[in-house]
Protein backbone atom coordinates (compact mmCIF):
# COMPACT_ATOMS: atom_id res chain seq x y z
CA UNK A 1 0.00 0.00 0.00
CA UNK A 2 1.09 3.70 -1.12
CA UNK A 3 0.37 5.21 2.32
CA UNK A 4 0.15 8.60 0.67
CA UNK A 5 -3.08 7.69 -1.14
CA UNK A 6 -4.12 6.66 2.51
CA UNK A 7 -7.06 7.74 3.98
CA UNK A 8 -7.42 9.78 7.14
CA UNK A 9 -7.42 6.38 9.63
CA UNK A 10 -4.35 5.25 8.13
CA UNK A 11 -2.98 8.69 8.07
CA UNK A 12 -4.36 9.10 12.04
CA UNK A 13 -3.36 5.48 12.67
CA UNK A 14 -0.03 5.45 11.14
CA UNK A 15 0.62 8.41 13.38
CA UNK A 16 1.72 10.49 10.20
CA UNK A 17 3.52 7.83 8.60
CA UNK A 18 6.04 6.43 11.55
CA UNK A 19 4.04 3.18 11.35
CA UNK A 20 5.34 2.71 7.96
CA UNK A 21 9.21 3.32 9.25
CA UNK A 22 10.91 -0.37 8.24
CA UNK A 23 10.91 -3.66 10.12
CA UNK A 24 10.17 -2.73 13.66
CA UNK A 25 7.27 -0.05 13.59
CA UNK A 26 5.79 -0.79 16.71
CA UNK A 27 9.22 0.32 18.39
CA UNK A 28 9.79 2.93 15.94
CA UNK A 29 6.38 4.14 17.63
CA UNK A 30 7.10 3.70 20.71
CA UNK A 31 10.58 5.12 20.26
CA UNK A 32 8.94 8.65 18.55
CA UNK A 33 6.87 8.47 21.13
CA UNK A 34 9.43 9.45 23.93
CA UNK A 35 10.48 13.50 22.77
CA UNK A 36 6.31 13.62 23.20
CA UNK A 37 6.20 12.50 26.68
CA UNK A 38 9.39 13.84 28.20
CA UNK A 39 8.01 17.29 26.95
CA UNK A 40 4.45 17.59 28.06
CA UNK A 41 6.34 15.81 31.73
CA UNK A 42 8.40 19.00 31.49
CA UNK A 43 6.28 21.65 30.06
CA UNK A 44 2.52 20.39 31.20
CA UNK A 45 2.94 18.34 34.25
CA UNK A 46 4.80 15.22 35.34
CA UNK A 47 1.46 13.68 35.68
CA UNK A 48 -1.13 15.47 33.22
CA UNK A 49 1.69 15.64 30.40
CA UNK A 50 1.32 11.77 30.17
CA UNK A 51 -1.88 11.02 30.90
CA UNK A 52 -2.94 13.94 27.82
CA UNK A 53 -1.16 11.74 25.26
CA UNK A 54 -2.18 8.74 26.75
CA UNK A 55 -6.44 9.97 26.64
CA UNK A 56 -5.46 11.37 23.09
CA UNK A 57 -3.91 8.71 21.19
CA UNK A 58 -6.08 5.79 23.32
CA UNK A 59 -9.15 8.02 21.18
CA UNK A 60 -7.21 8.23 18.01
CA UNK A 61 -6.46 4.46 18.07
CA UNK A 62 -10.17 3.67 18.75
CA UNK A 63 -11.63 5.93 16.17
CA UNK A 64 -8.89 5.35 12.90
CA UNK A 65 -8.89 1.64 14.60
CA UNK A 66 -11.81 0.38 11.80
CA UNK A 67 -10.57 2.38 8.70
CA UNK A 68 -7.09 1.07 9.19
CA UNK A 69 -8.04 -2.04 9.83
CA UNK A 70 -10.06 -2.27 6.73
CA UNK A 71 -7.49 -0.87 4.78
CA UNK A 72 -4.38 -2.99 6.14
CA UNK A 73 -5.82 -5.89 8.00
CA UNK A 74 -6.73 -6.63 11.44
CA UNK A 75 -4.21 -5.02 14.25
CA UNK A 76 -1.81 -4.02 11.34
CA UNK A 77 1.55 -3.04 12.51
CA UNK A 78 1.83 -0.05 11.08
CA UNK A 79 -1.24 1.20 13.39
CA UNK A 80 1.29 2.59 15.96
CA UNK A 81 -0.90 5.31 17.68
CA UNK A 82 -1.40 2.94 20.32
CA UNK A 83 2.06 2.47 20.83
CA UNK A 84 2.10 6.25 21.64
CA UNK A 85 -0.59 5.64 23.84
CA UNK A 86 0.57 2.45 25.94
CA UNK A 87 4.21 4.02 25.80
CA UNK A 88 2.75 7.24 27.38
CA UNK A 89 1.30 4.81 30.16
CA UNK A 90 4.54 3.63 31.22
CA UNK A 91 5.53 6.97 32.82
CA UNK A 92 1.84 8.06 34.62
CA UNK A 93 3.00 8.33 38.15
CA UNK A 94 7.49 8.46 37.18
CA UNK A 95 8.83 11.50 38.45
CA UNK A 96 10.93 13.64 36.04
CA UNK A 97 13.71 15.70 37.05
CA UNK A 98 15.88 17.96 35.75
CA UNK A 99 18.91 15.47 36.09
CA UNK A 100 19.59 14.72 32.11
CA UNK A 101 21.28 11.23 33.78
CA UNK A 102 18.26 9.92 35.65
CA UNK A 103 16.04 11.31 32.84
CA UNK A 104 18.15 9.21 30.50
CA UNK A 105 18.17 6.31 32.09
CA UNK A 106 14.55 5.77 33.31
CA UNK A 107 13.05 6.83 29.76
CA UNK A 108 15.37 3.65 28.31
CA UNK A 109 14.35 1.43 30.93
CA UNK A 110 10.51 2.23 30.60
CA UNK A 111 11.20 2.17 26.72
CA UNK A 112 12.61 -1.18 27.15
CA UNK A 113 10.39 -2.92 29.77
CA UNK A 114 7.12 -1.54 27.37
CA UNK A 115 8.70 -3.05 24.21
CA UNK A 116 9.05 -6.53 26.27
CA UNK A 117 5.95 -6.39 27.71
CA UNK A 118 4.21 -5.72 24.41
CA UNK A 119 6.54 -7.41 22.13
CA UNK A 120 6.34 -11.04 24.01
CA UNK A 121 2.36 -10.13 25.80
CA UNK A 122 3.16 -11.91 28.32
CA UNK A 123 0.62 -12.58 32.04
CA UNK A 124 -2.58 -12.34 29.73
CA UNK A 125 -1.63 -9.78 27.48
CA UNK A 126 -2.14 -11.41 24.42
CA UNK A 127 -5.80 -12.90 25.24
CA UNK A 128 -6.21 -9.44 25.85
CA UNK A 129 -5.49 -8.84 22.31
CA UNK A 130 -7.97 -11.02 20.88
CA UNK A 131 -10.49 -8.53 22.10
CA UNK A 132 -12.63 -7.19 18.46
CA UNK A 133 -12.07 -3.84 16.68
CA UNK A 134 -10.26 -0.59 18.18
CA UNK A 135 -10.43 -1.66 22.33
CA UNK A 136 -8.33 -5.01 20.77
CA UNK A 137 -5.71 -2.90 19.12
CA UNK A 138 -5.53 -0.34 22.10
CA UNK A 139 -5.77 -2.46 25.19
CA UNK A 140 -2.81 -4.89 25.30
CA UNK A 141 -0.53 -1.82 24.84
CA UNK A 142 -2.30 -0.03 27.50
CA UNK A 143 -1.36 -3.29 29.58
CA UNK A 144 1.61 -3.66 28.19
CA UNK A 145 2.59 0.01 29.81
CA UNK A 146 0.81 -0.74 33.23
CA UNK A 147 2.94 -3.69 33.58
CA UNK A 148 6.16 -1.67 32.51
CA UNK A 149 4.87 1.00 34.79
CA UNK A 150 5.24 -1.21 38.07
CA UNK A 151 8.53 -2.56 37.00
CA UNK A 152 9.78 0.96 36.16
CA UNK A 153 8.40 2.44 39.57
CA UNK A 154 10.28 -1.04 41.37
CA UNK A 155 13.35 -0.18 39.52
CA UNK A 156 13.07 3.61 40.83
CA UNK A 157 11.96 3.27 44.51
CA UNK A 158 13.59 0.10 45.33
CA UNK A 159 16.95 -0.43 43.40
CA UNK A 160 17.89 3.21 42.48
Amino acid sequence: MNPKTSNWAVLAGSVFYIGFLPKIPGTWGSLAALPLIYLTSQFIHPLFGPLLIVVLFAAVTLIAANGIEKELGPDPAECVSDEFAGQAMVFLFIPVYTSWEYNVLVFAAGFFLFRFFDVLKPLGIGAIQNTEGGWGVLLDDIVAGMYAQICLLFIIFVVL
